[in-house]
């Protein structure tokens, strides 16, 4: 008996393949089969079609739509220089989608529990002096102004910080993968990190294959995000922000 084979949209081949960064011809010399149902010379079987959405990252059944689904994030992704957007590589994107889901169930733990929300997210809008953010952050978590030259290193300044910060209730995601699959990586060139906003849960996501010093610059950037009540995400190329004002304010 012929192993049954399904029938594809092939626009929907097309953008799997593109949507897990790869060039569609390379892809396609790598994967003779591949070409194959794009050519239309055979069709997959369901064993393949499976093997293929693993490969790419894609859940199987969106294979089957009738078009490819809108990926945006629900919040802006600064770049530095003049550049925002909501669409982000495949690997920053799904990095995004496994913190929220983190977030989405402790938040609704917390508020089911009774516990008062952080009275600090959200606590100062865009016209706030950034002195005056500033020194309730260090009120916060109970920093003086020269609290950094008491470490002897950026990592342990760094340590130090992360601490302090998470004793507010502030989560701090240190990776540079998604999830925990090694093989896919987040470039610091894309993603320094990103802060997902919540007045129970906020959660910071550091990249931790960025430099030290940088990642206590991305963390202190984060933080104002929390305290203005906005949740984005950087590049910040050259630590250096968006021409945008949440994120100057954010840098100063």
């Amino acid at each position: 008996m012929a192993t049954a084979t399904v029938d594809i949209n092939k626009d929907l081949i097309e953008w799997a393949i593109i949507r897990a960064g790869h060039e569609i011809q390379e892809f396609l010399i790598e994967n003779p089969k591949v070409n194959d149902w794009l050519t239309t010379s055979k069709k997959p079987t369901i064993k393949q079609l499976e093997t293929f959405s693993k490969n790419v990252h894609v859940p199987f059944g969106y294979l089957f739509l009738e078009a490819p689904p809108e990926e945006e994030l629900n919040f802006p992704f600064f770049r530095t220089g003049r550049s925002t957007t909501k669409s982000v590589s495949l690997n920053v994107y799904d990095a995004v989608q496994i913190v929220q889901n983190r977030q989405d169930w402790l938040s609704e733990y917390l508020r089911e529990e009774g516990f008062d929300p952080l009275a600090f997210v959200g606590k100062f809008r865009l016209d706030t002096p950034y002195k005056e953010i500033v020194n309730d952050i260090r009120k916060t978590l109970g920093l003086q102004p020269n609290w950094a030259s008491y470490h002897g290193t950026w990592e342990q300044a760094l340590d130090f910080l992360a601490i302090q910060i998470e004793e507010t209730g502030v989560i701090i995601n240190f990776s540079g993968v998604v999830g925990n699959n090694t093989r896919r990586t987040i470039k610091v060139e894309e993603c320094r990190g990103f802060v997902l906003v919540d007045e129970y849960a906020p959660f910071m996501f550091i990249n931790a294959a960025d430099a030290k010093a940088a990642q206590l610059f991305t963390i202190i950037h984060e933080l104002a995000h929390i305290w203005l009540g906005k949740s984005a995400g950087f590049d910040m190329k050259q630590l250096l922000p968006a021409d945008d004002p949440l994120e100057s304010l954010c840098d100063q």
